[in-house]
């Protein structure tokens, strides 16, 4: 699964630090979720979707080896 959380994040101007203290994880899972290491799971996706004010679809894309 690709995400776009990196360019999120840029548009509102927030560091990972930031986004991760919103959404209640550490800085570390921020950065893994980026780098495509880690699959967050559905509470998680929902809460980076809500601080982001978009669909979880327009943050999380599934590709077609999910």
């Amino acid at each position: 699964m690709k995400n776009n959380i990196k360019v999120e994040r840029a548009i509102k101007g927030l560091t990972q630090e930031d986004l991760a203290n919103k959404v209640a994880v550490s800085r570390q899972t921020i950065n893994a979720m980026e780098a495509n290491k880690y699959v967050p799971s559905t509470v998680l996706a929902l809460k980076i979707a809500k601080v982001f004010g978009k669909p979880v679809e327009e943050i999380f894309i599934l590709e077609k080896t999910d």
